[in-house]
């Protein structure tokens, strides 16, 4: 979803959001902002993998049970 907003903006509406961003967390904090959305977005991929593999295991279950 987040990346099909990203497609539909242009050039300088993706610079006014760099800059509005820049502006409101300054030079020395956006790498510590960026690392912690990393690492969030990586959180969360890890658990939708876990629960997708839960989801798959639980069908093997109920198939080889018929």
């Amino acid at each position: 979803m987040l990346v099909i907003t990203l497609i539909s903006l242009g050039g300088p509406e993706i610079i006014l959001v760099a800059f509005v961003v820049l502006l409101l967390f300054g030079g020395r904090k956006l790498p510590e902002l960026m690392k912690g959305l990393g690492k969030g977005i990586r959180e969360f991929n890890n658990a939708k993998a876990n629960i997708e593999q839960e989801v798959k295991d639980s069908m093997k279950e109920i198939e080889e049970g018929k």
